[in-house]
């Protein structure tokens, strides 16, 4: 039996099913888990929702930004973005099923036996692990309320920048949103920053990637994230893996297969 985690995939279900066939996966035998972000941009979002939701194909995944993005769409809070590609999900005639199912997925993710965290964008610099799972737990359980669709409608918004604990109402949900799927630079203090999107060389130098800051997390704990495709699945902690390495934008698809850490790539096909 192997663990596999895939980065994004972003539509590119071609690309996704070869690296499949590369690893010989066996949905009897293996786990696999996907970092979030399963729609929008490549060809085909209506298969990898299919196949993610598919108990047959054992496979979990967590929510990343472009999903809660498309759940706001399917609710008509926001308008499809063309370059989206996913009208076909709002033709599929278990585009209901699909929807439902999506919006009950985690925002986090411990493998029982491995105990590595899986999330979309990263982990708050001023949580701990109880506090993170805790926080997970209470935001899926707001997107599995009937409704959730209020809180979608507040979610695009840049603050609070801080985390506190007497932190309440949308205020709350939002941080614990934007941090699970949206975040890349912190500042140094700690506060989320979501205006910066460069390269981290490009990077204002007061700005910093989440996983630099001090947390005694982000060394004692393996953790898996996608979201960083500029990352190029570079980064600074031998213990943290960054998996977007930006299909969808021309470049290729990552595996890991945990037990040895060897790494597969799907190239994007022209």
């Amino acid at each position: 039996m192997a663990t596999y985690i895939v980065g994004d995939l972003h539509g590119c279900f071609k690309e996704f099913q070869l690296l499949l066939d590369k690893v010989k996966y066996d949905p009897t035998q293996d786990e696999l888990f996907l970092t979030g972000d399963l729609v929008a941009r490549g060809e085909d979002s209506l298969s990898c929702l299919r196949f993610v939701k598919d108990p047959a194909n054992n496979a979990k995944t967590v929510l990343g930004n472009h999903d809660l993005h498309l759940l706001s769409t399917l609710l008509g809070i926001k308008k499809v973005k063309p370059n989206d590609k996913v009208d076909a999900i709002f033709e599929a005639k278990d585009r209901a099923d699909l929807q439902n199912w999506l919006r009950n997925q985690p925002l986090v993710i411990q493998h029982p036996t491995h105990k590595f965290l899986l999330t979309h964008a990263g982990i708050s610099p001023e949580w701990d692990l109880p506090t993170t799972l805790a926080c997970a737990k209470e935001a899926e359980q707001i997107l599995q309320r009937e409704d959730y669709a209020n809180y979608l409608a507040q979610m695009y918004e840049n603050h609070p920048e801080r985390w506190h604990s007497d932190l309440q109402g949308i205020e709350r949900w939002r941080y614990i949103i934007n941090v699970f799927t949206r975040m890349r630079f912190c500042y140094t203090d700690k506060r989320l920053d979501f205006l910066c999107k460069s390269p981290i060389e490009e990077a204002p130098k007061e700005l910093v990637p989440w996983f630099e800051l001090d947390n005694p997390l982000f060394s004692n704990t393996d953790i898996l994230f996608g979201h960083w495709a500029s990352l190029m699945g570079k980064c600074s902690r031998p213990n943290i893996y960054a998996l977007d390495t930006g299909c969808a934008w021309g470049s290729y698809l990552t595996m890991i297969r945990w037990e040895d850490k060897q790494i597969f790539t799907q190239m994007r096909l022209k």
